[in-house]
């Protein structure tokens, strides 16, 4: 029962399980039953149930038990790939760090990135849903297909709008995410942020070695119709980095989130010595908490 838990479909199983209980019962009874295997049977009893609820359940999605798993790291592994942040041209350096809440590989924040065909421009959205770790894990699967089908597809001032649109459509009880979208010239270093709600982006201006907040305004995604998103400009120039994270890295229960910003600022600033490469770790690792999803975008022009 165990190997036909692993290997046959949920049609065939519960059948399995049931004529495999009833020889049980026909082999014992013709035999002097005592309290050792009254044990015995209990035991197969329990194990025969407890796989056909499995059974019953897995039945849902109509494949066995190790392809049903299978399918669904597949899934997480296609989908996570738009995370990937694409080969960018020399004079650049970028790097995307996603972190779940107790380590487990389903998180509520996740990176889409996208390049034009021309190497001229690249777009990427930091997007944070609404709950964390498995709770959210499906709905954030869905969205990180959505938006990076949308990213790159439109142009970048109708970004927001259709993702807002679209997580409408959905009507999920807690069908609200926020979003920071990057538009990127990476010919000439010049951008635009448009954000849903979320953290603002920062950046670090290499000439004078500090930091500057980029706030823009918008509404969360997924709360209101005709939503308007207010754009702020600037330039990457060489030795500027920006950031974009989500509110889990800066945010706690006994901090607010612009302590927790001016906090990251303070770490951020040892990416001056130390240098960029695996920079966006070295940030989550210090500002680590485990009781939020984490995302941290890091992009240096050098």
């Amino acid at each position: 029962m165990v190997l036909a838990n692993q290997l046959l479909g949920p049609r065939t199983l519960p059948w399995f399980v049931v004529a495999t209980l009833g020889m049980l019962v026909l082999a014992v009874a013709e035999d002097e039953i005592d309290e050792r295997r009254v044990g015995g049977i209990v035991i197969c009893f329990v194990v025969g149930l407890i796989i056909l609820i499995s059974s019953f359940r897995r039945s849902q999605l109509g494949v066995a038990g190790s392809r049903g798993e299978s399918m669904l790291v597949d899934l997480r592994e296609r989908i996570s790939k738009q995370s990937n942040i694409p080969d960018l041209p020399g004079g650049w350096y970028s790097e995307a760090v996603m972190r779940s809440a107790g380590g487990s590989s389903f998180a509520g924040d996740f990176i889409v990135a996208s390049k034009s065909h021309d190497d001229e421009k690249l777009e990427v959205a930091v997007v944070d849903v609404s709950g964390k770790g498995e709770q959210a894990g499906t709905r954030s699967l869905l969205l990180s297909g959505s938006f990076g089908g949308l990213l790159g597809a439109l142009p970048p001032e109708q970004f927001l709008p259709a993702a807002n649109d679209y997580l409408l459509r959905q009507d999920w009880s807690e069908g609200f995410a926020t979003a920071v979208h990057l538009s990127l010239d990476l010919r000439t270093g010049a951008f635009e942020l448009r954000s849903a709600g979320h953290p603002p982006a920062v950046q670090l201006f290499a000439g004078s070695g500090r930091w500057g907040v980029h706030e823009t305004e918008g509404p969360v995604l997924g709360l209101m119709r005709d939503a308007d998103f207010t754009t702020v400009t600037g330039v990457l120039r060489r030795g500027d980095a920006l950031l974009m994270f989500t509110d889990g890295l800066v945010e706690t229960p006994q901090r607010d989130i612009s302590l927790g910003i001016d906090k990251l600022l303070g770490q951020g600033e040892r990416l001056l010595r130390l240098g960029f490469e695996q920079g966006a770790n070295r940030l989550i690792d210090e500002l680590e908490s485990m009781n939020d999803d984490r995302a941290l975008f890091l992009l240096h022009r050098r």
